[in-house]
């Protein structure tokens, strides 16, 4: 699977916003065939960075970054932004989550 965690800094103006101006995005990412999961954060440090994490299955990624919503997106979100979004891309085992061993919840 390709894991993907990128971080933005969005600017004052639009940080509240934010959702809002990546819904159409988010919802065309999330219908892609191959998605796993495409989840939206806030920092708890920094209140205007948002953390996306991201999965693919290994053979869509491509297809992902050659979308049409894609390339609307880095068309449009540099405007919303204070710096280049940071991101770490990865191909790893797995095929999703898994439970945390370390800390167990009985039900």
């Amino acid at each position: 699977m390709i894991f993907i965690v990128v971080k933005f800094e969005v600017k004052d103006e639009y940080v509240d916003r934010w959702p809002e101006l990546v819904a159409e995005f988010t919802t065309a990412t999330r219908q892609e065939p191959g998605n796993k999961w495409f989840d939206w954060s806030r920092s708890l440090e920094n209140p205007n960075e948002y953390v996306l994490v991201e999965a693919f299955e290994d053979d869509a990624a491509e297809a992902h970054v050659n979308s049409e919503h894609f390339t609307r997106m880095t068309e449009q979100f540099p405007q919303y932004l204070v710096k280049t979004p940071r991101i770490i891309s990865r191909q790893i085992e797995g095929d999703g989550w898994e439970e945390m061993g370390e800390v167990q919840v009985s039900e």
